[in-house]
Formats: C-alpha cells, sequence, structure tokens
C-alpha cells in the first residue's frame, strides 16, 4: 500500500513540474498603435506621360500587327522608330489602286474619244438635216405656178423636214448633256481612286511611328492578354501602346480583391515597398478608385477595382512599369495590446494561448479584437510583455516522445 502511495505522489510531482524538453518559438505581447490594412501588388505609372498610339487605319486595309516595336524600358530620342505596323497590306492595296487607277484613265480617254466620235456622227446628221430642209424650200418657191396638191405635198415634206432639222438639234444638245454626265461620273471616280491612293499611302508612311519626343519608352500592357504589346499582336487602330512618361510625379495602379473594396477610401495613407528595394519604405495616398469591376484576366473569375495611389515623393529607384507592394492603412487603432495570430489556438467554445510560466506553458482564455494579416488586438487575458508560444508546445513534445 505504501508502494502505491509512493508511485502516486511521483506521478503528481511529475505532472506539476513538467517541462517542454525543446525549444519553442516564443514571442512577447505586445502594446501600441494597431493598422488594418489591406496588401496588394501594384505597379508604377507617371501621372501625367506622352502617350503614343497605333496609327488610324481603315478596316479595307486589313488588321494591325505590330512587327517591331522599341524595348521597354530604353531611351528614345525624338523621331527615334518606336513601332513598325507591317505594311504587306497597305503595300498590296497601293498596288491595286494603281492600277485602278490607270484602267479609269484609260477608260475616260476612251470614253472621251467615242463622245467625240458620237458628236460628229450626229453634227454629220445634222448637216444632212439642214440641207434637205434647204432643198425643200428651194422647190417650195419654185412650185409657185404647180397644182396645189404638188405645192401641198411640198410644204409637207418641208413640215417633215424642219421637224426632223429639230430633233437632230435636239439630239446633239441632249447626248452633249450625257456625255457630260459620263465624263463627270468618270472623273469624280478617278478623284477618288486618286484620293484612295494617297490616302494608302499616308497609311503606309504612318505604319512607322516615331517617337514625338525624347525620354523612355514604357510599353503599356495589351488589355486582353495582360502581357505588354510585344510582336505579332494586333492591337485596334489608334490603341495607346506606348508612354512617354514625366518622373516628375508617380502613381501606383493596384488591383484591389471585390472583397476588400468596401475598405478603400479616398486619402486613405498607403506604404510602397519596391520589390527590388524592400528595405525601404516610401508613403503615399488613395486618390482614385475605379468604379467598376473588372475580370483580372480573361482566364479569371476573380474580379478587381483598380485604384490608384499617389506617390509622395521621387526617387530614382523608381521607374514607370516596376512591380511594388502597397500597403493601405484602412483603420488605426490607439495604444492596444496584440499578438500575432499564429500564436492563436480555438476550439468551438474557446479561444486561447499558450503562456510561458516558469518552464513550462499555461493555457489561457483570451478575448480578441480586431485582427490584420499577421495580428491580432487582445481585448482581454493578456498583459503587455508576457511570453506566449507561436505553437502548442505539449502537442509537439509528445509528438517527440512517440
Amino acid at each position: 500500500m505504501n508502494k502505491f502511495l509512493l508511485f502516486i505522489l511521483c506521478l503528481i510531482i511529475i505532472s506539476c513540474n513538467s517541462e517542454v524538453k525543446r525549444k519553442v518559438e516564443t514571442c512577447e505581447v505586445k502594446k501600441g498603435d494597431f493598422f488594418i490594412d489591406v496588401t496588394e501588388q501594384g505597379e508604377i505609372h507617371a501621372t501625367h506621360a506622352i502617350n503614343i498610339s497605333t496609327p488610324s487605319m481603315s478596316w479595307e486595309f486589313g488588321l494591325l500587327k505590330i512587327i517591331k516595336i522599341v524595348e521597354d524600358g530604353s531611351e528614345v530620342n525624338k523621331g527615334d522608330t518606336v513601332i513598325l505596323i507591317d505594311p504587306s497590306e497597305v503595300q498590296k492595296a497601293i498596288i491595286d489602286a494603281e492600277a485602278e487607277l490607270e484602267i479609269a484613265k484609260a477608260e475616260l480617254e476612251k470614253m472621251k474619244a467615242e463622245q467625240e466620235s458620237k458628236i460628229e456622227e450626229l453634227e454629220a446628221d445634222l448637216k444632212v438635216s439642214e440641207l434637205s430642209h434647204q432643198i425643200t424650200e428651194i422647190k417650195l418657191e419654185q412650185a409657185t405656178f404647180e397644182a396645189d396638191i404638188t405645192r401641198k405635198e411640198i410644204r409637207l415634206n418641208l413640215d417633215q423636214a424642219k421637224i426632223a432639222l429639230e430633233k437632230a438639234r435636239e439630239e446633239i444638245i441632249n447626248q452633249k448633256k450625257i456625255h457630260f454626265e459620263e465624263l463627270q461620273q468618270s472623273k469624280i471616280k478617278i478623284e477618288q481612286l486618286v484620293a484612295n491612293l494617297e490616302n494608302a499611302h499616308i497609311t503606309l508612311k504612318n505604319l512607322t511611328v516615331v517617337s514625338p519626343d525624347a525620354g523612355i519608352a514604357i510599353i503599356r500592357k495589351n488589355w486582353w492578354t495582360k502581357n505588354k504589346w510585344q510582336v505579332g499582336d494586333q492591337p485596334w487602330s489608334g490603341a495607346p501602346i506606348i508612354d512617354l512618361p514625366d518622373l516628375s510625379e508617380l502613381k501606383v495602379v493596384a488591383e484591389i480583391n471585390e472583397v476588400d473594396i468596401s475598405k478603400i477610401k479616398i486619402g486613405q495613407k498607403v506604404e510602397i515597398r519596391i520589390d527590388a528595394f524592400s528595405d525601404t519604405v516610401y508613403t503615399a495616398s488613395v486618390i482614385s478608385i475605379a468604379g467598376l469591376a473588372e475580370f483580372k484576366n480573361k482566364d479569371s473569375k476573380i474580379k478587381i477595382f483598380p485604384v490608384e495611389i499617389l506617390i509622395d515623393s521621387t526617387s530614382e529607384k523608381f521607374l514607370p512599369g516596376m512591380t511594388v507592394s502597397c500597403k493601405i492603412l484602412v483603420n488605426k487603432f490607439d495604444d492596444v495590446l496584440y499578438i500575432p495570430l499564429e500564436a492563436l489556438s480555438k476550439t468551438k467554445d474557446r479561444t486561447f494561448v499558450y503562456v510561458k510560466s516558469g518552464n513550462t506553458y499555461k493555457k489561457k482564455n483570451v478575448k480578441v479584437g480586431n485582427a490584420n494579416n499577421d495580428y491580432v488586438v487582445i481585448d482581454d487575458g493578456l498583459k503587455q510583455k508576457d511570453i506566449i508560444a507561436l505553437m502548442d508546445p505539449f502537442a509537439e513534445s509528445e509528438n517527440i516522445k512517440e
């Protein structure tokens, strides 16, 4: 009996003085200002920039196709070629237009010759009608002593000759009007062909897009593929392709998930970190929130809202097109206790942490408040500088024993 009591007593002593036999990561309960934020990636853009667009081209020349484009981020001088559009369709249209114009000119000359011949023929008929009328008049004058029936017949012939003469004159007038209209239509057709040819030549020249000024060429993204415009792409007529940014004022365009957009307000402060230089934080503020959602990309069902964020200062490290991390400060709570989210444990009916006590840890219920992506506010249950475990120390130690 004494041995049994001694065994139970030893178990109690061991249980009460159990120690964690391994290293457990811990942290201290902190007190201070607590921020609720939304963190998303964004891309740097210039607030003001010169836009370089594809040339405006008629549909009759086919679709535009990029066969050459300046390297993204390269320096360009005024007059440098930055975009070259495939000219093959326009060149073919020029050849066809030149051939059609030559045919139209030849048809015009042929028409003029045929019209001249026709008028000459009608004028010859008019001369015959005039002579016939004159002869009939002479016959009537000489028939003074002829029988009445003969004179009547001659007068009828004179009337007939007069009608034929008038008809010949009217036919010439009408034919000249018809010829004039035919010539006008032919000339209009030629003028249109000339205009089309000139337009094709201008279009061909415009397919070589040059920079209007010196600067850094930043290629825009193809809204359909979400990739930067590149050789082989087919932009629409007049599409903005390249920006020459004014680097004195920059902004970030961030894509905020529709789940978080209700938290974002104009004027909210933002912390900017360049991915390539993440040790430096820059300040900024929200200046614009898109009114309509759009799909993140053509294959995604996720909807986002573009949000513009103005950077407070400039730096040589900032270049348009660079990816940055944006932490938008949604709310601030002054002088509160907070701990890392990973230190929090939950069951169906309680929320607790493991507080260090000597060489072991004790479960302690806590009441939590607001949380961000990394930390949670503790409304009750802990004190400043309490040491807590970042994991369940006992569960891990039992696994080791097993």
